[in-house]
């Protein structure tokens, strides 16, 4: 073996020789074909157009959560994903008592498998098709509300049509600011169940100290597995159901990657804004992300403070907290990215020569006023979202919450079903019913008094003009001054409600409009009161989306044709559909004096452990490793077994839990990170600093076979070398 010194310094040199630039990119799978050149310059030995076809090899085996992305591993609906993406499952079955958390859940058999949290569901593409004829044909000279509707209601009108087909779940996704649409059409499974989730202490080592961070040692990954009806029909929850068989499922690879091999990352990446205009950026890293920032900061302290360590109650809210933990996180890093790479000057100069760009060449013109329009409106948009922020968040309540869903559904079940609002058309009732019931799991009326008082308190000492004085008089703010008035206050909403109580919010499903407002209910009461000046925003809010429906296109028309000539593939900000990103193993310096090593290894997890959560790796993990055990999943240059790695791949939420394919398309990780520095390529990518965390298939399978006991899902699983 060769001596730890020798092996970092040829980790060093090979760091040290490889390009800086990560490769920028988050292409559709229609848009690889025209990439095949890079794709196979990079590495990739599968025929790149038969990535494009969604329903085939690999592609086929690439589903998604709802919000994460996940793969199909086994003949018998087996899926992986990351722990974070699972960890509301399991915590929505953890109690204080018996606290899969803390403990790890593993079933060694399918019976013992557990329902996933309420709304769970795997979604598996089954058609892929263009409709922007339909949605944008004769809507340039309508009003911008008349616009919006109308794009809308065809939107719903063809996913109606698309749903005909029981047991699918169709949408209609916009792309290029609405220059395009495309159907897209996919399986709904209903029936998940939790199969395996390591313990926090591996699942979820290091917490919010090395989230975002490297190096890191987190053994991010859980498995799902689906379940349809007998006949092979998407259907809710029951014993008779069998497991889904996929077309398509990935092998899982123990031979791993080395340094500079090539991966690729199939999934469902949420949001970028890299195409925002300067007044959203402006608006965006000057105001609103410092301002959530220390709001959340603020958040985190108070839950932590009402949900004591080991109580029932922090149970209920380890889900949400992890989420707030990460967002602060991440938004500190956005915030010192956009400082660190000239953010907002760089969009100053983008829009400077895109405009110089267009002054050129007359036959350009048109698209100059567009523009300016479109500028004028994100000024706009900005002022009002700033505008509503304290107000938005002072109606944060969760009963607050569900009162106005449930008033707003006696109010959208007065309209035939194909003109409600999404989310209040039959389609959606499942979902409804199922965020209903799970409140139980993740509401604590201590807790949410005090997130409460937080946001009203932030509310209140906002100048009058923030304010909004139905909202004041309704809960009686005027002249509160005092932390006694306002417990007063709050104290009287939750004593007298029985939203919390879960058979009372299912039975309002089916309420009308006006039993909902004879109900005493202070919260259904405060519901309604606000219900005109909430609706009044929303139409604000729909002729500002209709007038960008009208100008975004030509901009997104511009800045693409600008971009092509300059050599580039202009690709869509991302939307939560389908995307793939490529590049290789890489390490990096995202400073001055400073190296990233592209892998992590088991004695790291060691190094860093300190007993104590978050550094509290399982006994007999650190035994393992004490022994040097590591079995066939060992990787001779780092003479360990690695935990996780770096690459250059272009990502961001909405991509964890994506399968991290190698040349062949076999499974070798899972994206589930970024380094701290890369958060700010949701705006603008940096490709010195741009680097992504995946946790590596031998860590999984080491973990799955000596600590956890797993064999039974190792066997199940296509294990290649």
């Amino acid at each position: 073996m060769r001596t730890k010194a020798i092996m970092i310094a040829a980790l060093l040199a090979g760091v040290a020789s490889q390009p800086l630039s990560a490769k920028e990119g988050m292409f559709t799978p229609e848009q690889l074909p025209e990439i095949a050149d890079d794709l196979r310059e990079a590495g990739l030995e599968l025929d790149p157009n038969v990535l494009s076809d969604l329903t085939g090899f690999p592609m086929g085996a690439v589903v998604s959560l709802g919000g994460c992305s996940a793969s199909f591993v086994s003949p018998q609906g087996l899926v992986v994903t990351n722990h974070h993406c699972a960890r509301g499952s399991v915590q929505y079955n953890s109690t204080a008592e018996n606290n899969y958390l803390e403990n790890g859940f593993l079933a060694k058999t399918m019976g013992e498998e557990l329902p996933a949290a309420p709304g769970s569901r795997i979604y598996v593409t089954t058609e892929f098709s263009d409709v922007t004829q339909r949605v944008r044909a004769a809507t340039d000279d309508l009003s911008p509300n008349e616009r919006y509707n109308t794009v809308e209601q065809r939107m719903k009108d063809i996913t109606a049509e698309c749903e005909q087909d029981a047991g699918y779940r169709c949408r209609v996704a916009s792309y290029y600011g609405g220059a395009q649409y495309k159907l897209i059409k996919q399986l709904e499974v209903k029936d998940v169940r939790l199969v395996y989730a390591p313990a926090d202490s591996i699942g979820k080592y290091g917490g919010d100290v090395d989230n975002w961070m490297w190096p890191r040692h987190t053994g991010d990954f859980s498995f799902y597995r689906a379940y349809v009806a007998p006949d092979g029909s998407a259907a809710e929850y029951s014993e008779n159901n069998v497991p889904y068989q996929p077309e398509h499922h990935l092998k899982v690879s123990a031979g791993g990657l080395e340094d500079g091999d090539f991966v690729m990352v199939a999934g469902y990446p949420g949001s970028t804004s890299r195409y925002a205009m300067l007044a959203e950026v402006e608006n965006t890293f000057g105001w609103n992300y410092p301002t959530f920032q220390t709001l959340l900061t603020e958040w985190i302290d108070t839950i932590e403070t009402a949900a004591p360590e080991g109580s029932d109650a922090r149970v209920k809210y380890e889900s949400r907290l992890a989420g707030l933990n990460n967002y602060e996180k991440n938004l500190r890093g956005q915030i010192e990215g956009a400082r660190r790479v000239g953010l907002i000057e760089r969009r100053r100069e983008r829009e400077e020569a895109l405009a110089a760009w267009i002054a050129a060449d007359p036959s350009r013109a048109a698209y100059g006023p567009a523009i300016t329009d479109l500028s004028e409106l994100a000024q706009e948009s900005a002022a009002a979202s700033r505008t509503s922020f304290w107000y938005g968040n002072a109606t944060r309540a969760q009963l607050l919450g569900v009162a106005q869903r449930l008033y707003r559904l006696a109010k959208e079940r007065q309209k035939p079903d194909a003109q409600r609002d999404s989310g209040y058309q039959e389609r959606d009732m499942a979902f409804f019913r199922q965020g209903l019931q799970a409140l139980d799991r993740r509401y604590d009326a201590s807790v949410d008094k005090a997130e409460w008082k937080l946001f009203l308190d932030g509310y209140i000492d906002q100048p009058q003009a923030e304010r909004v004085a139905v909202f004041d008089n309704a809960l009686g703010l005027n002249g509160v001054d005092d932390e006694k008035q306002l417990d007063a206050i709050l104290d009287d909403y939750y004593e007298g409600t029985s939203l919390d109580e879960s058979e009372t919010r299912l039975a309002l499903m089916d309420a009308s409009v006006a039993e909902l407002e004879a109900s005493n209910d202070p919260f259904i009461k405060l519901a309604i009161a606000l219900y005109d000046y909430e609706e009044g925003l929303k139409e604000e809010g729909e002729e500002r989306a209709g007038r960008a429906l009208a100008l975004r296109p030509a901009y997104m028309e511009a800045i693409t044709q600008w971009q092509s000539e300059q050599g580039k593939l202009p690709y869509p900000d991302a939307n939560s559909t389908l995307r793939i990103t490529f590049g290789n193993v890489m390490g990096g310096s995202p400073f001055d004096g400073m190296y990233y090593l592209p892998f992590t290894t088991l004695q790291g997890i060691a190094q860093k452990d300190t007993g104590i959560a978050p550094f509290n790796a399982p006994e007999r993990e650190l035994e393992l490793i004490a022994a040097q055990d590591y079995g066939k999943y060992e990787l001779d240059e780092i003479d360990s077994v690695p935990v996780n790695y770096l690459s250059d791949l272009d990502v961001t939420g909405g991509n964890s839990g994506s399968a991290t394919l190698n040349a062949q398309g076999q499974l070798v990780g899972l994206l589930f990170d970024g380094t701290f520095e890369s958060v700010n390529s949701d705006w603008d990518f940096d490709p010195r600093t741009t680097r992504s965390i995946h946790v590596d298939t031998r860590y999984m399978l080491w973990v799955m076979d000596k600590v956890d006991g797993a064999t039974n899902l190792i066997e199940e699983m296509d294990i290649v070398d």
